[in-house]
């Protein structure tokens, strides 16, 4: 019973390499492509946001930077990099970026400006702003893309195409679990927050650090 169990849960994971990566793929192309395309075809808004009390406006080095080249990034970034993600093509890059993308928007316009637990914090968690954020819809955003970044774009991409006509595909070891592994877990986490809360992402790309040089954790 628990082989035929076991053949079975095995082949569900093996069907859902094909799957599960070509379905986030294809819901993240349509949410940033359709986003890319209202602001290349309306007009920029960036400059004339009604900050509310509760939001905390562009992070460093944004805020810096003039609005029309932030306009200019994030609709081009959404435009090029969702149809990477279409494709499966540097599918991890892809990723990333959108998450850089996404978590600058957050930190400007869906995260609150302050909040002294977690309680508060959770009030932000919707997707109407009622006066403590709503930062809901880009964290689901998050969520979605981060398996496409450990993962890669799984069997139906241009990627998983290229290790194939390569060979390299022969020489990915699974099974890679040391102290850079960690580094590199963190260093996401790191890039992932730090725009929104500095603090988490100094925190996380420190423990990168850490762990990257560790001798014990290397070995």
């Amino acid at each position: 019973m628990f082989d035929a169990y076991d053949n079975m849960t095995a082949r569900l994971r093996v069907s859902g390499d094909y799957l599960w990566p070509l379905l986030l793929r294809l819901i993240m192309f349509w949410e940033f492509w359709e986003a890319g395309i209202k602001k290349l075809n309306g007009e920029n808004w960036f400059a004339d946001i009604p900050w509310a009390d509760w939001q905390k406006g562009f992070p460093m080095p944004f805020n810096l930077v003039p609005s029309e080249l932030n306009w200019l990034a994030a609709t081009w970034g959404e435009l090029v990099f969702s149809v990477l993600i279409l494709l499966g093509l540097f599918t991890r890059f892809a990723a990333l970026s959108l998450i850089v993308i996404t978590a600058v928007a957050t930190a400007a316009v869906h995260w609150p400006a302050e909040w002294n637990s977690l309680a508060a914090l959770w009030e932000g968690y919707v997707i109407t702003a009622k006066g403590a954020g709503n930062y809901k819809l880009p964290l689901l955003f998050v969520l979605i893309l981060l398996p496409l970044l450990f993962h890669g774009g799984g069997k139906i991409s241009l990627d998983h195409l290229l290790l194939k006509l390569t060979g390299r595909d022969s020489c990915i070891d699974d099974r890679i679990g040391d102290g850079i592994a960690a580094a590199l877990m963190f260093a996401i986490m790191g890039i992932t927050t730090i725009f929104i809360e500095p603090l988490w992402g100094i925190s996380f790309l420190a423990l990168a650090l850490i762990t990257g040089l560790s001798p014990v954790l290397r070995r």
